[in-house]
């Protein structure tokens, strides 16, 4: 039986982490986000990486720090919002940044995993988006070509793991955590909780093991982005 439990996220990176790697890294906003994993990438040092990710983290949480640490040289991302480290980076022309709208971007993640090289999608057609690429009409309309994304490392967070790696990821942490696990040559799983083999219901399981080469615990808390309330009705 296959142990892919490491003690920290330090060493779940080491022998793995090199300069200019392609990473793929989960999370929408805060949600899902393998945090341990992304500062344990910073505390390694290593630089001019290249990394897919929905957003750039926010000021000071996530990928924020990489920034900030002037290891990302280029983001491939589908919104840059909520975070002003990034903006500035990006002006001043520290890092490059591939727009690549939402749908498009969870599909090129996909293909990726699945070993599908590219596709034809008719987003972004007439857009700077489509510039540069291949365009093809099919039954009279005009698609561009998308390139499949596959990664060096890939970084996911996922509520409940087995020693094996199979995964159980938590409501909207299924954002793009688990494509990511399949596009990553290898990929490294952050956690709540980890069980011994066996113990998951397979009828449960969203990314099986066979994706996954080594798993951590997670020591961060989750964080909330933005707290809405509202107030509570009185008698």
């Amino acid at each position: 039986m296959l142990n892919k439990v490491y003690e920290s996220p330090d060493d779940a990176l080491r022998g793995v982490a090199q300069d200019n790697m392609f990473v793929c890294a989960g999370g929408f906003g805060l949600s899902g986000l393998p945090e341990c994993l992304i500062y344990a990438l910073q505390e390694t040092g290593v630089k001019g990486l290249t990394v897919v990710s929905n957003n750039a983290g926010i000021d000071g949480i996530g990928l924020s720090r990489l920034i900030d640490s002037g290891q990302i040289k280029k983001m491939i991302s589908s919104y840059v919002g909520n975070n002003k480290s990034f903006e500035q980076a990006y002006l001043k022309g520290d890092v490059e940044l591939e727009f690549s709208p939402q749908g498009t971007m969870a599909e090129r993640i996909r293909a990726g995993g699945a070993g599908i090289p590219g596709f034809y999608t008719k987003t972004g057609v007439g857009t700077v988006i489509a510039e540069g690429k291949p365009h093809m009409d099919f039954d009279g309309e005009t698609y561009v070509l998308e390139r499949g994304i596959r990664t060096d490392l890939a970084l996911v967070r996922a509520e409940v793991a087995d020693t094996e790696g199979n995964l159980i990821f938590r409501k909207t942490a299924r954002n793009f955590n688990p494509m990511m696990a399949m596009a990553g040559k290898v990929t490294i799983a952050e956690v709540t909780e980890i069980v011994p083999a066996g113990e998951l219901d397979p009828d449960h399981i969203h990314t099986p093991g066979i994706f996954v080469q080594r798993v951590v615990k997670s020591t961060i808390d989750k964080r909330i982005e933005f707290t809405t309330t509202r107030e509570r009705e009185t008698a």
